[in-house]
């Protein structure tokens, strides 16, 4: 498992740089993501994911 954690990419939020494996703290960082593309669009990723979380919550609602 340790060897498929080395090849993911992370996402640090702080400092906004793309990691290869755990470098950072796991409260600074999003992740795993398979490619280091996928990690450079980390924040778009999880925008778009909550603004479909809150569309389907509010759905939800009615």
């Amino acid at each position: 498992m340790s060897e498929n954690i080395d090849h993911q990419f992370w996402y640090n939020m702080r400092s906004g740089a793309v990691e290869q494996g755990m470098q950072s703290p796991s409260t600074d960082r999003v992740g795993p993501f398979t490619t280091r593309e996928e990690a450079v669009h980390a924040l778009a990723k999880l925008r778009a994911n909550s603004a479909k979380w809150a569309a389907e919550e509010a759905e939800n609602e009615r």
